[in-house]
């Protein structure tokens, strides 16, 4: 049994961190693979890894996310990364005393922590990317030097989508697509769906403007049936308040029925009482795990193309797609399902179908061999494992 460190840079409750919860609770749970979870900074995500009962180290150092953030300046990215090697090193430690064969960075951060920290271990380092590599989100320069990163430093990828995998310099390394594990509700019970006047509408996320909420709100604004109520489920992360004060003056302005509920930890009760789920992220989507989310609590989807999204949604079979940032196509879409409450019922339940091919059997299995087959190429190679030599070397 293959003993595997998942290396994280935040513990912050956000899509790739809850989705990296559920996989290694899917893991444990399978027995098939030997995990711990290695977090760099302090946060809900530690006790939350521990109340699932995974081997969960703190490893703290100088490093703050804030740091390297994509709108941060040249010289806060050079402390950020310096930080970054630092803290590598002490990962690699810890890698050496839980005698783990293989490295998983959860991050674009953890990448560069688990490049030191793998060598140091002398294991092999996978890359588990959650976001498109990709100039439209991370920039030219960034998007660069992470794929040379990449092809130089990883021994192979797990990627959340195809969407996702195609923007990686996989070359002949080993790569699985293993879409994030959706739990399924327990305790919620569904609400059917209501009459036009008195649809639900909501939308599940961080309140980013790359999101798009913003979008949607102008997209209800023009519907010819306004929504009873719209929920905007999901806080904020790093500097973007003025995002939701600007969403809170513009559903203002728009005399939109809103709630902001801020982060909620289970969306289920939510979910459960929302008509028409929406997604509407204007730039492609790497998976769409709030998708699957809806569709198992048995809500009417609407998602943005290109990406994950399509990958989730057979048009007019479970769900409809527009195209990301399009208000008018989103409009149209909101008037075709808040006017037929039948239509968002027989999506509805075809969704809850398509839920199911998301739970956690679909992913833990390959991804228990993916692990193996990576940390049997470097025994084969000649490279002992860390159980094998001096943990404190």
């Amino acid at each position: 049994m293959t003993k595997a460190l998942f290396l994280a840079h935040t513990a912050a409750p956000s899509g790739a961190e809850l989705a990296t919860l559920r996989l290694l609770s899917a893991l444990r749970d399978l027995g098939r693979a030997d995990i711990a979870m290695a977090y760099t900074e302090d946060g809900p995500m530690v006790e939350r890894m521990r109340a699932r009962g995974v081997e969960t180290l703190l490893l703290r150092g100088r490093f703050e996310s804030r740091a390297m953030t994509i709108g941060a300046g040249p010289v806060r990215l050079v402390a950020g990364f310096a930080a970054l090697l630092r803290l590598g090193w002490t990962v690699g430690g810890a890698a050496r005393r839980v005698g783990a064969r293989v490295l998983v960075a959860e991050s674009s951060k953890a990448l560069v922590m688990g490049i030191v920290a793998a060598r140091r271990a002398r294991i092999p380092l996978v890359w588990q990317v959650h976001d498109r590599i990709a100039a439209d989100y991370f920039g030219r320069l960034p998007t660069f030097v992470l794929r040379l990163l990449g092809r130089w430093c990883c021994a192979g990828y797990l990627a959340n989508s195809r969407t996702t995998l195609d923007t990686l310099p996989v070359g002949r390394k080993p790569a699985l697509v293993a879409y994030p594990v959706v739990e399924p509700a327990i305790g919620t019970t569904r609400s059917t769906q209501r009459p036009p006047a008195e649809t639900v509408v909501a939308m599940l996320g961080r309140l980013a403007p790359w999101k798009g909420q913003d979008v949607l709100l102008r997209a209800l604004a023009a519907t010819k049936t306004r929504p009873h109520r719209v929920y905007l489920i999901g806080g904020t992360f790093f500097d973007e308040q003025a995002y939701r004060t600007e969403l809170e003056r513009l559903a203002q302005d728009l005399a939109l029925p809103v709630t902001f509920t801020g982060h909620i930890d289970d969306p289920g009760e939510y979910l459960c009482d929302t008509d028409i789920l929406v997604h509407c992220s204007i730039l492609p989507e790497p998976f769409g795990q709030v998708i699957v989310e809806g569709m198992q609590a048995g809500c009417a989807v609407i998602a943005a193309r290109p990406g994950g999204p399509a990958e989730i949604i057979t048009p007019d079979v479970d769900g409809l797609l527009v195209d990301g940032g399009s208000a008018h196509q989103l409009t149209a879409a909101l008037d075709t399902l808040i006017a037929d409450a039948a239509l968002r019922t027989r999506l509805a339940d075809a969704g809850r179908l398509r839920a199911a091919d998301f739970g956690s059997a679909a992913t833990a299995g390959p991804v228990a061999a993916f692990l193996d087959d990576i940390a049997q190429r470097n025994d084969a190679a000649g490279t002992p494992s860390s159980s094998e030599r001096n943990p404190y070397g």
